[in-house]
């Protein structure tokens, strides 16, 4: 099993033998506007191109459609057949878009012998929330390969903490990067709330991703590592992948 960080939460995850591309954004750096008012986005450029960011792609994941995690080159750029996997509440824009294997999970489905559950979360608190709407998170299950978890654009809270306790996943995915908007409260998970999730979830490896893409992210891989390391969470408890690596997995 293998995970491929290419920029932000855009991933490869070879599972069961069987390629998923995560949250495409696809686009040149600059070419969206800012979020916070400090830069253009994205911050940086891709890793690799965009044709082998798509190869060997056999269904795309989507937590939500934000700019930043189905931007208008991942629409433009992804073959209209394609089979993606959204939260119901995408489906519309997502068809409309003209693709045309759009698959909305309620709660479940099964993909050649993986099964996808949906989770909730919190993009941020109060009033921001409302404003940022509804995002998904969602636990990869097979035979004989681990249990991912992947978290989504979630602050650490109740619903996260009742996935980890029910499905105890092997690795979990966080978005990191403590996105800010006018002066709210993270709107994903910061440092601080990153390594409560290495604490809590004690049996789990956990890759943290998200980071140093957007001008409204507010920790970079340096801050999250100080503090781990601070805190006592092992390099190997806490994977902070660099764009275009990729992290192997023998379980």
């Amino acid at each position: 099993m293998k995970i491929k960080l290419i920029r932000n939460a855009t991933m490869k995850i070879q599972y069961n033998w069987y390629t998923l591309l995560t949250d495409p954004m696809l686009s040149e750096k600059f070419d969206i506007e800012s979020f916070a008012g400090n830069s253009r986005n994205p911050t940086i450029g891709l890793p690799c191109s965009v044709e082998e960011i798509l190869k060997g792609v056999d269904a795309v994941i989507s937590s939500h459609t934000h700019q930043d995690h189905f931007d208008s080159d991942a629409i433009d750029k992804i073959p209209q057949d394609m089979i993606i996997f959204c939260q119901p509440e995408d489906t519309k824009k997502l068809t409309e878009n003209n693709f045309t294997s759009v698959k909305p999970i309620a709660q479940k489905v099964s993909f050649n012998k993986i099964t996808i559950t949906r989770t909730a979360g919190h993009h941020g608190t109060g009033e921001i929330e409302k404003a940022m709407g509804k995002v998904s998170g969602y636990v990869l299950q097979a035979e004989n390969e681990p249990v991912i978890y992947w978290t989504g654009d979630t602050i650490f809270c109740d619903e996260v903490r009742q996935v980890i306790d029910e499905y105890k996943p092997d690795i979990i995915i966080t978005h990191s990067c403590g996105a800010v908007l006018d002066n709210s409260d993270p709107i994903i998970m910061d440092a601080r709330q990153t390594v409560d999730v290495c604490k809590y979830a004690d049996t789990s490896t956990i890759i943290a991703v998200h980071m140093e893409a957007l001008d409204h992210a507010s920790v970079t891989r340096e801050d999250l590592r100080r503090l781990a390391d601070n805190e006592g969470v092992l390099a190997e408890k806490l994977l902070i992948p660099k764009d275009g690596e990729i992290i192997t997995f023998n379980f």
